[in-house]
C-alpha cells in the first residue's frame, strides 16, 4: 500500500500546506486501504467477477437463469433470442457456464437419464449477484440521457 509521501509524489503535491490539501490524497488513501497492503492480483475475485460482468455474454446468461432453471439446448436459444448478436456458440455458452459455476454463481445438475439430461440454475450467491446487476442496469437506464449527450459532446 502506497505511503501518504508516495502518494504526494504521485500527484505531485508536496508537503501540506496552509491553503489546504489536494482532496484526491484522502480518496486515494481510502482506496489504498480497501485494496490492502498486496493489490489484488490478476485472479483475485474482485476482478474477475467484474471483469466477467463486462464481458458478452455472462451478465444475459445471469439474467436468464435469474428466471429459473433451463438445460443447455434451451439456455442456448433463449440466449441467442435475446442478445443483439443472434447467437452464441456452444463453446462460448460452456465457457461462460463453468466459469459462473467455478465462481459459485451458477449450479449444474447432472440428471441419470437417457439420453442425459443437465441443468442450470442460479445459486444462492449467483441471485445476489443477478439483484446487484439489476441495480446497475436500472442506474444506467435512469442516466442513459447523460451518457448519451456526453457520447455526442465527445463526437463533436
Amino acid at each position: 500500500m502506497p505511503t501518504e509521501t508516495e502518494l504526494r509524489t504521485l500527484l505531485n503535491i508536496g508537503e501540506p500546506s496552509r491553503t489546504g490539501d489536494d482532496p484526491r490524497l484522502a480518496g486515494l488513501s481510502d482506496l489504498a486501504r480497501q485494496m490492502g497492503d498486496v493489490p489484488p492480483d490478476k485472479d483475485a475475485p474482485v476482478r474477475e467477477v467484474l471483469a466477467r460482468m463486462g464481458d458478452n455474454w455472462s451478465a444475459l446468461i445471469l439474467k436468464v437463469l435469474a428466471t429459473g432453471t433451463y438445460r443447455h439446448a434451451t439456455l442456448k436459444r433463449v440466449i441467442a433470442a435475446l442478445s443483439a448478436e443472434r447467437d452464441i456458440s456452444q463453446r462460448m455458452l460452456t465457457l461462460r457456464l463453468r466459469a459462473l459455476e467455478r465462481d459459485g454463481f451458477v449450479a449444474r445438475r447432472e440428471h441419470d437419464t437417457v439420453p442425459p439430461r443437465v441443468d442450470y440454475a442460479l445459486t444462492d450467491l449467483g441471485r445476489g449477484l443477478a439483484g446487484e446487476l439489476d441495480r446497475v442496469i436500472r442506474w444506467i437506464e435512469a442516466n442513459s440521457a447523460e451518457v448519451e449527450a456526453a457520447r455526442a459532446r465527445f463526437g463533436e
